[in-house]
């Protein structure tokens, strides 16, 4: 059966596209499985790691929102995977990558999304960013010793932010699968939230990309397959892309940076870090025997960052309120 699929890429995929037959790799030799293809069980792996799971209670924008109805670190890495999935399949590019990159992308995000992400990047001596995380998690962490995934899955991870450049047209796609379910989740939740109505948004925006979620989703979609087909490259036209970063601007002056009730919890969240990561840091008694050991491998700031970067929001609470808050005294 992979042989089969390997053979129908090589028949029916573009060009340009990605074949597993053709990837780089593993790190470390594996045979090949029967059913699967190199970039299908990448896929399977990443779904079935804990880390994965873990996304499912990580803040995506609103800390501990009170409804059922908004976005987490998991729905959003969804919404991105069926983008992406979108594209790749319109472009004859290879699916089954596209969607192992956008299952893995952010595997490791903190706690309380970018608030954790930028206490961390400011204690840690090293810096701190998400994507390159994320594939720490998939070489190293998960497991005790990574998922051994190939070359060009780990790739598109680790550069799906807009500050890197994929290899692969298929992390290219995922890079911008993200930045399109983000804006667009992120307006529906602040709708939610009560913090802006869809009136709100940018005139220009919202004459170009359309009033509501599923047009702009459509609207940029189609504008990136159009714009790339049967090219060598993942492209928008740029009076689209200027508009869609017209309204990530938007976004990030309104939601993402503002004062809003909805967002003030941050500080405190970065509290919790901070405070977390600085008794960590001091104190061996309080930690696992896990991150004592993960300490002789990386190194204690190494160590501790992994640590807190991996909990879910409610772990870390749980770990803030059994270091910091006083329990109720009981006599014995």
């Amino acid at each position: 059966m992979r042989k089969e699929i390997e053979l129908f890429e090589q028949n029916n995929l573009s060009p340009f596209a990605q074949k597993a037959c053709e990837s780089k790799g593993r790190d470390i030799y594996e045979e090949e499985c029967d059913l699967r293809t190199a970039f299908q069980r990448d896929r399977d792996r990443i779904i079935y790691c804990k880390s994965f799971r873990r996304l499912k209670h990580k803040t995506q924008v609103f800390l501990s929102p009170e409804g059922d109805h908004y976005r987490t670190r998991l729905t959003h890495t969804l919404e991105v995977s069926q983008i992406a999935r979108t594209i790749a399949r319109s472009l004859r590019l290879n699916e089954d990558l596209t969607e192992a990159i956008a299952m893995g992308h952010d595997l490791g995000h903190t706690p309380f999304g970018h608030a954790g992400e930028r206490v961390l990047n400011r204690l840690s001596s090293t810096g701190f960013e998400h994507n390159v995380q994320s594939r720490r998690v998939v070489e190293q962490l998960e497991n005790g010793e990574g998922l051994n995934l190939t070359w060009e899955v780990r790739d598109g991870i680790e550069n799906h932010t807009s500050r890197s450049k994929p290899s692969t047209l298929e992390g290219k796609i995922v890079s911008y699968a993200d930045r399109i379910a983000y804006i667009n989740h992120d307006i529906d939740d602040a709708c939610r939230a009560g913090i802006i109505t869809e009136a709100d948004l940018p005139f220009r925006t919202n004459m170009i990309l359309g009033t509501d979620n599923s047009s702009r989703i459509d609207t940029l979609v189609t504008d990136i397959i159009v714009n790339s087909k049967d090219k060598n490259e993942i492209t928008m036209s740029p009076q689209i892309y200027e508009v869609m970063n017209e309204l990530r601007d938007y976004m990030f002056s309104n939601i993402y940076c503002s004062e809003s009730t909805a967002k003030t919890e941050e500080i405190k969240a970065e509290g919790v870090i901070e405070n977390l990561f600085n008794a960590y840091m001091n104190d061996d008694s309080i930690l696992p025997d896990s991150v004592k050991f993960a300490i002789k491998q990386y190194g204690r700031e190494q160590a501790v960052c992994d640590y807190i970067a991996g909990m879910s929001d409610g772990y870390a609470l749980k770990e803030y309120e059994r270091l910091f808050v006083p329990r109720s005294w009981q006599k014995n």
